[in-house]
């Protein structure tokens, strides 16, 4: 009988931990959900004998089928482009999402923590968000696969990652203004501490080198994204004693709030300055005038960052561990020739 209770005492974590799978996956074979491979099912299944596990009816601690999306911030339309492709992959799965923005603030960021043990998530994708290291290590021990999408600094060899051609995106949209005889080209960068900001600036200052043109550290200034960065840096750059003749933003949103900076000042565009945005947003196609802009295949991130924390959910290998959707140049009206 001893014997008996002790076997009973085997948490789910560690059938997990022996058969190499994520907690979710134990859960759903303890569940009696289908969407487990039949090979990792039957090795759960003889670890559940083995250790004489009783199955019990919705106990509290069972999982549902959940995934979690966090974002730093929620007030951004390249957020909704990402959820859609979440969303559409994950309903045709069968599969909740929770939406969550922690705000960068460690306080917001260990309230979620509490909230996604309570609801017993089965992973998560973080977009251009940073965890405290405790806290990755959290979703370790609980066996909660992550997924990273545009990822803030280098990160860990064994996390999957999903972002985008971000050094040829900033490259070809400055080669468009070089091919279009502009030589002083003005960059609003983005928040330096997310890999795809610093890879869009180096494109820009590579294509720069290739045209045999010096980079001029005064043509940089500093953004974060968001249209009042824009607004303030298109201002700066045009109150050099030199102005550019044409002007790249590393996101949509700056593109637009240095379009408001030049209407204000009298300026056109394209025929006083050339303006090239980042990221492809719906909005731009129908700003005044349309707006030359990077594409950026935000939806398709978050439809494969959704099938690759699902294949982890299933104790499934991704398909690779870094993947980059490519970039595109898209051509509008709000770049033309220099005069």
């Amino acid at each position: 009988m001893a014997r008996e209770s002790i076997r009973n005492k085997v948490t789910i974590t560690e059938i997990a931990r022996q058969a190499g799978v994520s907690v979710p996956t134990v859960s759903r074979v303890v569940n009696g959900r289908s969407d487990v491979s039949p090979e990792t099912r039957a090795r759960i299944e003889d670890l559940l004998r083995h250790h004489g596990y009783q199955r019990k009816p919705n106990a509290p601690g069972d999982r549902a089928a959940l995934i979690d999306l966090v974002f730093n911030d929620l007030d951004s339309p390249w957020a909704v482009e990402i959820i859609r492709g979440v969303e559409e992959v994950a309903h045709a799965s069968g599969v909740g999402t929770v939406v969550s923005a922690i705000h960068g603030a460690s306080g917001s960021a260990r309230q979620w923590m509490t909230n996604l043990r309570a609801r017993a998530s089965d992973g998560v994708i973080l977009v251009t968000s940073v965890l405290e290291p405790r806290l990755h290590d959290e979703l370790r021990r609980l066996g909660v696969p992550l997924v990273v999408v545009d990822p803030a600094g280098s990160p860990a060899l064994d996390m999957p990652t999903v972002g985008a051609t971000n050094w040829a995106g900033g490259m070809a949209a400055t080669e468009h203004l070089l091919g279009l005889g502009h030589r002083r080209i003005g960059f609003i960068a983005g928040p330096p501490r997310l890999l795809c900001s610093r890879a869009r600036l180096d494109g820009y200052r590579a294509a720069l080198e290739g045209a045999d043109i010096a980079v001029a550290d005064a043509l940089i200034v500093p953004g974060d994204f968001y249209h009042s960065a824009g607004f303030d840096g298109c201002n700066a750059l045009l109150d050099l004693e030199e102005p550019p003749t044409a002007l790249f933003a590393s996101s949509d949103q700056m593109a637009l709030g240095a379009i408001e900076a030049l209407r204000r000042r009298g300026l056109r565009v394209p025929e006083d300055l050339s303006v090239v945005g980042f990221d492809d947003l719906p909005e731009v196609r129908w700003s005044a005038p349309p707006l030359t802009t990077v594409r950026q295949p935000l939806a398709d991130m978050g439809k494969l960052a959704t099938r690759t924390v699902l294949r982890l959910a299933l104790g499934e290998e991704p398909a690779s561990p870094r993947i980059e959707l490519a970039t595109e140049l898209v051509v509008r009206a709000s770049t033309a020739p220099l005069a």
